[in-house]
């Protein structure tokens, strides 16, 4: 990935903006998500009737001066969360260029969003069954952009086995943040089992699929030899060489609305967020409209 896309430019767009976690989740303390339980922070929430054993100096005087009963002041508690970034590195994600770009440009953009919002965040690269962590947990500007360089430079190669790798990754955590999982889905290998693991931990889990415009609508005519980008060897039965008709991309064209289908139902059954994109959609409508409208972004 020798072009470089992640530039100041890039990075200055995206000042304005935050991940959107479910109020429902723990998290670390010394955050700026506002979540359901009461803390200490000074922004004030409620008031409750006072309790033998509650603390004195949260009584509100001045509502006791007026009602002459005893009210606790309550105030918002802020938490810190942990933002997981799982990035499919396999074969299929680099063989086009412009693939791999789009990817790494939207794990960036919310590692940013992250950060910038005093949130950790972590990169785990998936391929074959490993889940690589080359940067551990990031916090903070300057940690993450120095971890951008090499992001930039990740290769893409081999097959990506989600149900393998994902429970690999150390320190998942439970109920205290955010997995996403940038891929094209266009695997043999079952991802589910990968994504009911992170459901288990009771993480907010969104899926972003990336594909290229040619991956949803080839224009071949003619005679191909079709080679598999993550077929180990060269006569792997992946590979055959067909007459490619205009019947067989019709009937392709329904395989791949099939397939985007049946990742959104799965989604949509276990309360998770499914996305899915073509590489010639700026990022910044991906960031400013369709992470807006999906209510994942503030």
């Amino acid at each position: 990935m020798s072009e470089q896309f992640l530039t100041d430019e890039f990075f200055s767009r995206l000042e304005t903006l935050a991940l959107h976690l479910q109020a429902n989740l723990t998290g670390f303390f010394g955050g700026k998500h506002l979540i359901k339980k009461y803390g200490q922070t000074m922004e004030f929430a409620d008031f409750r009737n006072y309790e033998l054993g509650d603390d004195i100096r949260r009584i509100d005087w001045n509502l006791y001066a007026r009602l002459e009963k005893y009210f606790l002041k309550l105030y918002t508690d802020e938490r810190q969360m942990h933002v997981q970034i799982y990035l499919d590195c396999s074969a299929s994600m680099g063989i086009y260029p412009e693939k791999a770009r789009y990817a790494l440009s939207l794990a960036a953009a919310l590692g940013f969003l992250a950060v910038r919002n005093m949130d950790k965040v972590s990169f785990h690269l998936l391929r074959n069954s490993s889940a690589e962590d080359p940067f551990g947990i990031i916090v903070g500007k300057n940690k993450f952009f120095s971890a951008i360089g090499a992001l930039e430079k990740v290769k893409f190669e081999g097959e990506a086995d989600f149900a393998n790798s994902m429970p690999k990754v150390p320190n998942t955590g439970t109920n205290d943040g955010l997995s996403i999982v940038i891929s094209d889905f266009l695997s043999d290998n079952d991802w589910k089992p990968g994504i009911n693991y992170l459901l288990y931990k009771r993480r907010q889990v969104l899926l972003m699929q990336v594909l290229t415009k040619e991956e949803r609508d080839p224009l071949y005519s003619g005679r191909f030899t079709l080679i598999d980008a993550e077929s180990p060897t060269a006569e792997d039965f992946r590979n055959v060489r067909i007459k490619i008709s205009r019947s067989m991309l019709e009937e392709y064209s329904e395989i791949v609305g099939e397939l985007i289908d049946s990742i959104r139902a799965f989604c949509a059954s276990r309360g998770a967020d499914f996305l899915t994109f073509d590489t010639d959609e700026p990022i910044e409508k991906v960031v400013f409209k369709e992470l807006l409208q999906a209510d994942l972004i503030q």
